[in-house]
């Protein structure tokens, strides 16, 4: 299901912005060779175990994430609209390493 949903999300960008993927080796991404191949040749990068600073960006947004959903929470009781939520707040949130711009305007500044 992660990998449907990726290649969902990313297909519109794998040629102009999204060339690589990095992540933990979590067991969601199991189906990496599905992404590459959905996303027509993005590669899908591991970090190494236990070696965290290999993923900052990863490490930060989760723990904006944990703000809304504490670690420990029942997914069943967390609805995909609050996910959106979200997912929203955080990409319109201004941040320090964009100079105060956010994720998204960073984002979209790739296909003007």
């Amino acid at each position: 299901e992660i990998a449907k949903a990726v290649i969902r999300l990313l297909y519109a960008y794998r040629l102009t912005g999204v060339l690589t993927i990095t992540t933990d080796n979590g067991s969601e991404f199991s189906a990496h060779q599905e992404i590459t191949k959905g996303l027509k040749g993005v590669v899908v990068y591991f970090a190494d175990s236990y070696c965290s600073w290999q993923k900052g960006l990863v490490e930060y947004t989760n723990k904006l994430i944990r703000q809304y959903i504490p670690k420990g929470t029942d997914f069943d009781t967390v609805t995909p609209r609050f996910v959106k939520k979200i997912q929203t707040k955080l990409n319109r949130r201004p941040r320090e390493k964009l100079n105060f711009s956010t994720p998204t305007a960073e984002f979209f500044k790739h296909f003007r």
